[in-house]
């Protein structure tokens, strides 16, 4: 299982890395998160330099795909070259983006009709791409999530892990990284978020969101 965040040139540390440290939650043989970049190192937008731990060409192979946020967004999808590597194909892969992440989304194609979550900053644009934009931290239908808000990252983390893993190991993951003395609540709200989006689930198992782990 290999999910790969895409990372650009003025990355949000917030988006990137979170959902990093919540994916790495589970430990199993085979299980493999990455910075997916376009060149081998990339800088956030506060000047933090990482290497990258993929790069685009394994973006078709991956199972599941973030796409991260950040300041340069809109140069990213004015580069006809660049998206033409993102070829991100929902019947196979699940597909997620954070805040101008929907952007890319929605430039690729792959939203159509569906709503989608997004920040402040971004909505403008996405709106101009013919997507509406619901208020509210997070959606999916079917293979493909959005989020909004920088940290709303570890729901698209989450669903994830809840989409391959189950119920239970999503739950797991957002009680390790939740605040001390509010990760019953924490882990709730979460769940409040992403049950309606999780078509294998019924409503009544959200019991698990609260049980401590």
């Amino acid at each position: 299982m290999h999910i790969a965040i895409l990372t650009f040139d003025g990355f949000n540390e917030l988006d990137s890395l979170i959902a990093l440290g919540v994916l790495h939650r589970i430990k199993r043989p085979g299980w493999r998160v990455s910075l997916c970049c376009p060149t081998p190192e990339v800088t956030s937008m506060n000047g933090v330099t990482v290497r990258a731990q993929s790069l685009l060409d394994e973006v078709r192979t991956a199972d599941a795909v973030i796409v991260g946020s950040g300041v340069r967004t809109r140069e990213v999808v004015a580069d006809a070259a660049l998206m033409a590597q993102l070829a991100l194909d929902p019947a196979r892969q699940l597909i997620a983006a954070q805040c101008s992440g929907t952007l890319v989304l929605a430039k690729l194609g792959l939203l159509g009709t569906v709503p989608a979550c997004t920040d402040l900053t971004t909505k403008p644009w996405v709106l101009e791409a013919g997507v509406e934009v619901l208020n509210q931290p997070f959606y999916a239908q079917g293979n493909v999530a959005t989020a909004g808000g920088c940290l709303a990252s570890p729901y698209l983390a989450a669903w994830i892990i809840a989409r391959t893993e189950g119920l239970e190991a999503a739950a797991g993951a957002l009680h390790y990284v939740a605040p001390v003395g509010e990760k019953e609540a924490y882990v709730a709200n979460a769940m409040k978020h992403l049950m309606p989006y999780l078509p294998e689930h019924h409503g009544a198992q959200a019991r698990v969101a609260t049980r401590r782990r």
